[in-house]
């Protein structure tokens, strides 16, 4: 039997990459399209991340809140602050007011230099800097009791709009959806290689 001409090994072979491609380009659009549900004949049709967005960001939160951001992370990431300067800032701004309001009067006007306050703010910010750890330690147990990281991240993340989860989605694996696109389209080659190939070994041609 004759070999199959080099139209029928060209076009086989593109029509199954071409048939491949876009079944897999499709299959990745319908991640995130359509929006809405719509009704396709007995179907309904929505885009697998608007349809469980709710369960993706209680996935996400969990997995963030419990894995990822812990609240010993947070004041561990306090702990390499400047604390001192911190509280030096706030005190100026805190006690700087009143510290003028006090200066108008007549006795303790004249106690209050400007060397005497800062002798006093330093010595505050030297007491609460020798408790340092406890200071942190009451911290972490303040997010623990205030902070519930899971939920806040549900929270952010089921509001967004899904253009935005799919902005934040193709960001990180765009390369490799699209390689899923191409793969579609090389295995759609090779199988349609394959049929033109038993086709003509089983005499079927």
């Amino acid at each position: 039997m004759p070999a199959p001409d080099v139209w029928t090994w060209l076009t086989i072979p593109a029509i199954g990459a071409v048939i491949g491609w876009s079944t897999n380009w499709l299959a990745v659009k319908m991640i995130f399209r359509p929006v809405k549900p719509r009704r396709l004949l007995f179907f309904r049709l929505q885009g697998l991340v608007p349809r469980r967005q709710q369960d993706l960001a209680r996935a996400i939160g969990r997995v963030v809140g419990n894995h990822l951001v812990e609240h010993k992370d947070i004041v561990r990431g306090l702990n390499k602050l400047d604390l001192a300067g911190v509280l030096g800032k706030v005190l100026d701004r805190g006690l700087g007011p009143k510290i003028q309001e006090l200066r108008g009067l007549p006795l303790i006007g004249g106690f209050l230099t400007e060397a005497r306050v800062g002798e006093i703010r330093e010595s505050i910010v030297a007491g609460i800097m020798e408790h340092k750890d406890a200071v942190l330690d009451e911290v972490e147990k303040g997010l623990a009791k205030g902070l519930d990281v899971p939920a806040l991240v549900e929270k952010k993340v089921a509001a967004f709009s899904v253009e935005k989860l799919e902005n934040l989605i193709l960001e990180v694996a765009n390369r490799e959806l699209r390689a899923i696109v191409v793969l579609g389209g090389v295995l759609g080659a090779l199988i349609g290689l394959g049929q033109v190939a038993f086709l003509w070994w089983h005499g079927g041609w």
